[in-house]
């Protein structure tokens, strides 16, 4: 059964450790992200963006597919859905077909019109018990056409958005979707302390984890992130281990070719590398508790 994110977080901000929002593309990804998640004891969020919803042939359908999982695998760690980067639109279809969290980008407005917007959602999703997540200032790079500059967040603003009542609260502290550059400068913490002085016990959450170094992650959980999320470093795995398969030829031995097989080692790899995350964001054994 599908959960809201905001117990979990909640215990994840007061245990000092962070939860992973791993994206999901297809029945391989959520199997994998699933799998991990059962094997390591740890809560876990799905996290689907608009470009993927509809590859996936719809929100409807995804509700469906992991809903199916969770029963067929005998999931039994908590398991949210999330719309991640989610327009207005997006994020209303999203509660309309099952959903259990969802993300109102509403960083490229102007702030009154993120606060009026997101008060709106916050509103609806609490009626249907569901969490919400908001985001203050920009995240560098480019997701399904969602591009920002990176921009640091104005802590008053933060504190204005998690004022309405949202479960948890995105912040552009520097950074980065996708891969980071070599002359990247960094997170800046001292906008992330600025803004968790301000928020209190908000959980925080960290969007861009593919390429932060492992200490600037626990430091970022030390300072109340308790969301991080991680999409590329999953494509990356999945690529690595398909195209190593096909180059030794695999592909061409006995029925290397069923998909089956063809699929199988980048979905062990999308596994192998959710547990890594898992274990650094300190979550592993945390559904017991």
């Amino acid at each position: 059964m599908l959960v809201s994110a905001k117990e979990m977080l909640n215990k994840a901000k007061a245990g000092h450790y962070a939860v992973g929002q791993f994206n999901i593309n297809n029945l391989e990804w959520t199997k994998a992200i699933l799998l991990a998640a059962e094997e390591t004891r740890s809560p876990v969020i799905l996290g689907v963006s608009e470009g993927a919803g509809k590859y996936m042939t719809g929100y409807k359908t995804v509700v469906g597919m992991v809903n199916g999982m969770l029963e067929g695998l005998n999931i039994s760690v908590p398991v949210a859905l999330h719309l991640d980067h989610g327009s207005y639109e997006g994020c209303n279809a999203c509660i309309e077909a099952g959903f259990s969290s969802v993300m109102f980008d509403g960083s490229h407005y102007p702030i009154e019109e993120n606060i009026e917007k997101t008060k709106e959602l916050v509103q609806v999703t609490r009626g249907k018990g569901m969490s919400i997540e908001a985001e203050v200032g920009s995240i560098g790079g480019e997701e399904d056409g969602v591009i920002g500059k990176g921009e640091c967040a104005d802590p008053e603003e933060c504190k204005a958005v998690a004022d309405l009542g949202v479960t948890m609260l995105a912040a552009g502290i520097g950074n980065i979707h996708g891969k980071y550059p070599e002359n990247w400068e960094g997170l800046s913490f001292e906008t992330l302390d600025a803004i968790q002085k301000l928020t209190g016990d908000m959980p925080l959450v960290l969007h861009g984890g593919t390429g932060i170094p492992d200490d600037m992650i626990k430091k970022a959980i030390t300072l109340g992130v308790a969301k991080i999320n991680v999409n590329t470093e999953c494509q990356i795995a999945f690529a690595e281990a398909t195209r190593g398969y096909i180059e030794a030829g695999k592909d061409r031995e006995g029925k290397g070719f069923d998909p089956r097989k063809l699929l199988a080692p980048g979905t062990d790899a999308i596994k192998d590398m959710v547990i890594t995350k898992i274990k650094l964001f300190g979550s592993e054994g945390k559904a017991d508790e």
